[in-house]
């Protein structure tokens, strides 16, 4: 294989799965000061992050009556037939990073990124993982792929709190959640056409191996992609130019539709380039945010204190763990439950470049996700792996399977004084039992004249950060954190680890619905 097409190759498996590794962190970027003026406000509630828990929260306190204000570090990224918000997987620029520049790509140095930018992605580095985040209003919904799963009622009792009661998450809280997602399936005119021939070949060779097979729903009028075949718009879902946001639209992500709900009853403030550097419990016992408004090169313009009755942590599993753990190693929260930081999982995370000889991918291919093969008779070790589309490239004969799973290994994040963070410690090896059933899957699938690329153990990390401040550890069902009146966790780390063979973006959210029905019932009035 020639230097170029290697070169192709690997930027384009980096592109559909964030394999990058960023330079200059965010708290480092952002820091940069200089004399700005500083400003208090109050506020009845603040919800931190505006991704799938505080989206949720957003829109259902709104409905309540109950005001808020959203503080989001990113920046709104618009869409409609032929944007150009987002940027491209295959060609990357400022725009794909949070301010931060690549370093290199598996190894391989890509330049001309020096320039900061409020951007998409952020790499949080850990000993033995690292997590990839995302920014801007709508959080991780605007980079995921859209896969949409419900676990099974065993699967989801074997892994979860008994107490959520999956009858009624499976009568009420899963269904608001597909109503408000708008899920559909890939239609078969998509799927037979040429761009999709990736899909029907996975379909074809899981079918071959004798496993599970069923279309994904996903978030996503699929009628844009028909239109694009039809030349009514140019390409961004059938050449797979979608997996750093979908430029055309179409892709019902939480800033479309919990967002643009809760900011339509006019209860809603959503505060874009807004960095939360603090937390603290001020002297009356309210909530302090300490706020860094940024520009969209990470220069500090402003700075904001502001107090609250009620407090929502929903930015994103690393940074809610991360501003909660530094708040309690400086005695600004004192008394934080003990296992804050604990129970940490990947969700079994496995990302591999499916190079296939026996037949022939073609370029561009068709995305985001089509198929899935579900294994989930065994609780202990149920997994689901999906074929998803590489973003425009040569003709390399590859494509992606992504896997995950219930995992068993935990990690804990570790506070450290010189950097003023807490840092994820990850067990070397972890996860093996469920990456060798993982494995062992996907290479029956790709079939015998394939090679997988596992570029999970070239670059170990995940797109799927769950814990930290887990259920029944350090919060109750409803994100109450233990002993803290009106502080509140609702987002990737209120969930043990593993969100039951299922990407957790359905879970979190569904999760996030019942907690906000029990907060409006028994805290709203008298805690806010």
């Amino acid at each position: 294989m020639s230097a170029i097409s290697r070169r192709s190759m690997l930027a384009g498996a980096a592109g559909a799965t964030g394999l990058t590794v960023l330079g200059t962190s965010s708290r480092a970027s952002a820091s940069r000061r200089r004399r700005v003026p500083v400003t208090r406000e109050e506020h009845r509630v603040v919800i931190v992050g505006s991704g799938f828990g505080g989206g949720v929260t957003a829109l259902r306190f709104a409905q309540a009556g109950i005001p808020s204000l959203v503080l989001e570090r990113g920046v709104r990224w618009p869409t409609g037939p032929n944007a150009e918000t987002f940027p491209h997987a295959s060609s990357p620029d400022k725009r794909m990073f949070w301010l931060g520049s690549p370093v290199s790509i598996f190894g391989i140095p890509v330049p001309g990124f020096e320039a900061p930018y409020t951007g998409l992605l952020e790499q949080v580095s850990g000993n033995g993982m690292d997590i990839i985040c995302a920014s801007g209003v709508g959080g991780g919904s605007l980079v995921y792929q859209g896969m949409t799963l419900q676990p099974s009622e065993d699967v989801f009792n074997a892994t979860m709190p008994q107490g959520l009661d999956y009858a009624r998450m499976n009568s009420e809280y899963y269904p608001r959640v597909a109503r408000m997602l708008r899920l559909q399936t890939a239609p078969d005119e998509l799927v037979n056409s040429k761009t999709y021939k990736p899909a029907r070949i996975f379909a074809r060779n899981v079918g071959l191996s004798g496993y599970d097979l069923s279309k994904i729903p996903m978030p996503i009028d699929w009628s844009f992609a028909l239109r694009e075949l039809n030349g009514e718009m140019k390409p961004s879902y059938t050449n797979g130019d979608c997996a750093m946001g979908v430029n055309n639209g179409g892709k019902h992500s939480v800033d479309v539709t919990y967002i643009a709900a809760a900011e339509a009853t006019g209860l809603v403030t959503v505060a874009t380039r807004h960095n939360v550097t603090d937390v603290a419990m001020a002297k009356d016992g309210r909530w302090q945010v300490h706020v860094d408004h940024i520009s969209t090169d990470g220069t500090v313009l402003a700075q904001k204190i502001i107090t609250a009755k009620a407090l929502v942590m929903a930015a994103g599993q690393a940074g809610t763990t991360r501003l909660l753990m530094r708040a309690a190693a400086k005695d600004q929260i004192p008394d934080m439950p003990d296992g804050l930081g604990t129970g940490w999982g990947s969700n079994g995370d496995r990302i591999y470049l499916w190079t296939n000889l026996a037949d022939d991918f073609g370029a561009p291919q068709g995305g985001p996700v089509v198929y899935g093969s579900k294994d989930w008779a065994d609780p202990a070790t149920a997994n689901t792996i999906i074929q998803a589309s590489l973003p425009p490239s040569p003709n390399l004969r590859s494509t992606m399977l992504v896997g995950y799973g219930v995992s068993s290994d935990r990690g804990h994040f570790l506070y450290d004084s010189a950097k003023d963070d807490a840092v994820l410690q990850w067990p070397k090896n972890g996860d093996n039992t469920l990456f060798k059933k993982i494995d062992a899957r996907a290479k029956k699938i790709a079939g015998p004249l394939s090679h997988l690329l596992d570029t999970t153990a070239v670059y170990p990390s995940t797109w799927h950060p769950l814990g930290g401040a887990s259920m029944e550890v350090v919060c109750d069902l409803a994100g109450r954190v233990q002993g803290h009146r009106g502080l509140y966790v609702l987002d990737g780390a209120l969930v043990p680890g593993t969100t039951a063979a299922c990407n957790p973006s359905m879970t979190i959210a569904a999760i996030a619905e019942r907690a906000t029905d029990e907060l409006i019932a028994q805290d709203a009035g008298t805690v806010f």
